[in-house]
């Protein structure tokens, strides 16, 4: 035996005894990984919001796929379609796009059964599927949101809190909704951007993300890793229709301002101050000597409006509004959008060097017409024989379009396809009289229309782009 052999050996029989007893000891738990966590964490917020996520079926009349330009289409066509929500009221009040549910005749909450774990040979659904008929409440096209319910109560749902939760640049997000029909269908990513304004000609502004979104996200909601509701997915910039990771959400004070307005009103009543805002920039902040080459300024003040009545001027630069910083003409927008009507706003601006508050209490805004097929109801506004939809006019939409006419049937849009009776009808055209009988409104004209016999002559008296003419035709 070599030297040192048996002090080795003897060193090892002292630590045996303890070796042994730790063999037959349970291993201590491992510490669970960060990752570990945060896959946790992650898995029970989404486990929780899928709960208030429904799938929307739509059956209706929109403008053609292959129409590029919503705005300017006179041509409805009969569609279904589908597209998210989320219930943000136990009693069945839901929150989705204006765009999902326009021009819609019927709408089915479909609360479908959500998978929320796999294992060998099951799977663990979190509810069963019901499917329920929806009513509309109110939407608004300018913020893209729409409030419907359905007759249920004690439905788990996301609150819109009395107050905001921060929203950061870079924090984790998941996108929730039924892309391609695929319900509860979970994306995660972070918060790409915020106050982001994709297009230039409109005043909104979005959170946007990276969490994939496809067609049929519209309504569902963006959450973050608290499971509190900061957005409402609405649209997606992309070159081949899919996610490019380019996914855009309504800010949650926005849908919860539009929410209670929608709920309570049915519209979102816009508000003035009676001036007009443009964006500075370097040469224009370089020509008047501004104190600051970015922001808001004032170019206009309208006589008599709340803005000056308010001592407000031409010339001063805003920078915040209600305590709000205002660095943006989106931001002023949004700021000027959520507040509440009736209720005076603290305005904060640089005249000269000097800061100065000024009080201003806004006034209705007068309505407006982006586009008359957003007015158009298609359970009652249709007048199938004329291969047309028909509001009644009467101010304050007579004032709005500036017609010559203040009464009347105002077309506000053309059904898909060959009407029965040829009448040469386009979308904005006042119809004032059939046969020389006055027209009152669309109900009348539709019994008219009906007590003529097919070959009689019909002339309808219109306004057509402020001129009034004649249309002639026989019935079908």
């Amino acid at each position: 035996m070599r030297p040192g052999l048996p002090l080795t050996l003897a060193l090892i029989s002292s630590f045996l005894p303890s070796a042994l007893h730790c063999q037959n000891q349970p291993a201590p738990p491992a510490s669970p990984s960060i990752l570990q966590d945060y896959d946790q964490a992650i898995d029970d917020v989404a486990e929780k919001a899928m709960r208030s996520v429904v799938e929307i079926e739509v059956t209706g009349y929109g403008v053609p796929e292959h129409d590029e330009d919503e705005s300017s289409s006179q041509t409805l066509q009969r569609q279904r379609s589908l597209g998210s929500g989320v219930i943000v009221d136990p009693d069945g009040y839901i929150v989705t796009n204006n765009h999902v549910v326009a021009g819609a005749l019927r709408i089915r909450v479909i609360l479908s059964p959500a998978t929320v774990e796999m294992v060998p040979y099951h799977t663990s659904l979190a509810r069963k599927q019901r499917v329920y008929e929806a009513k509309l409440i109110g939407t608004n096209r300018y913020a893209d949101l729409a409030v419907i319910k359905i007759e249920e109560k004690n439905l788990p749902s996301i609150a819109l809190p009395d107050q905001q939760f921060r929203v950061r640049l870079g924090q984790t997000v998941l996108a929730i909704g039924a892309p391609q029909g695929l319900d509860h269908t979970v994306t995660k990513g972070i918060v790409s951007a915020v106050g982001r304004q994709p297009e230039l000609d409109r005043p909104m502004v979005y959170v946007q993300t990276d969490a994939p979104i496809n067609p049929g996200n519209s309504g569902g909601p963006l959450v973050d890793r608290g499971g509190n509701l900061i957005g409402i997915n609405t649209f997606i910039l992309s070159s081949g229709g899919g996610s490019e990771g380019l996914g855009f959400a309504i800010p949650e004070p926005v849908v919860r301002f539009a929410y209670h307005e929608l709920k309570e009103h049915g519209v979102v009543h816009a508000i003035t101050i009676g001036a007009h805002a443009q964006t500075i920039t370097p040469a224009l902040a370089a020509g008047l000597k501004l104190p600051q080459d970015w922001g808001v300024i004032l170019s206009d003040v309208d006589s008599g409006g709340p803005a000056e009545t308010g001592s407000l001027r031409a010339g001063d630069v805003i920078t915040s509004i209600d305590g709000l910083p205002v660095d943006s003409l989106p931001k002023y927008t949004a700021v000027m959008y959520i507040h509440p009507r009736g209720f005076p706003m603290q305005i904060q601006v640089m005249r000269g060097s000097q800061p100065v508050t000024v009080g201003v209490t806004p006034a209705d805004a007068p309505p407006t017409v982006d586009n008359l097929t957003d007015l158009i109801n298609p359970a009652t506004d249709l007048i199938a024989s004329l291969g047309i939809f028909c509001i009644d006019l009467k101010a304050p939409l007579s004032d709005s379009l500036q017609t010559r006419s203040k009464t009347g049937i105002l077309v506000a849009g053309l059904l898909n396809g060959e009407p029965a009776t040829l009448a040469d009808l386009q979308q904005g055209d006042v119809i004032r009289t059939l046969n020389g009988k006055p027209v009152s409104d669309t109900a009348h004209l539709r019994q008219d229309l009906a007590s003529l016999k097919p070959g009689d002559a019909a002339v309808f008296e219109i306004e057509r782009q402020s001129v009034v003419q004649y249309i002639a035709f026989e019935i079908e």
